[in-house]
């Protein structure tokens, strides 16, 4: 009897783990204004696309002229970034998706306000 039990649960962990998997596995990768990479004018980029939690954006730009800085709602209308964002500088930055609206900027001085921003809504 107890050895059934353990065949089960070994049945049950392998079912979760390969459930799991499979969501990871999922999960695409997206670059952030495709070929052109992160620049000015990309705030339309996500139109047309379906993202989901777990997606992963590329953020591909040359490091000594951008960043990307996550940002709040208010942040993005702004183009302000609060003292705790999370700021990204290699020029090569991934970022996985959570579920809601996820909002990016360029803070360098006037880039946000040229278009270098991006709203991104993962269901």
């Amino acid at each position: 009897m107890a050895q059934g039990r353990g065949s089960a649960m070994a049945m049950g962990l392998a079912l979760l783990c390969l459930l799991v998997h499979s969501e990871v596995a999922g999960a695409a990768t997206f670059v952030v204004g495709d070929s052109s990479g992160w620049t000015f004018s990309t705030a339309g980029w996500p139109s047309g696309k379906r993202f989901r939690a777990g997606d992963v954006l590329e953020f591909r730009y040359n490091p000594s002229a951008h960043n990307v800085v996550a940002v709040s709602a208010a942040g993005y209308r702004s183009c302000s970034a609060s003292p705790a964002a999370r700021v990204f500088t290699s020029g090569n930055d991934r970022v996985t998706l959570p579920r809601g609206t996820n909002y990016f900027i360029c803070s360098l001085a006037g880039h946000c306000e040229s278009g270098m921003k991006i709203a991104v809504t993962a269901v």
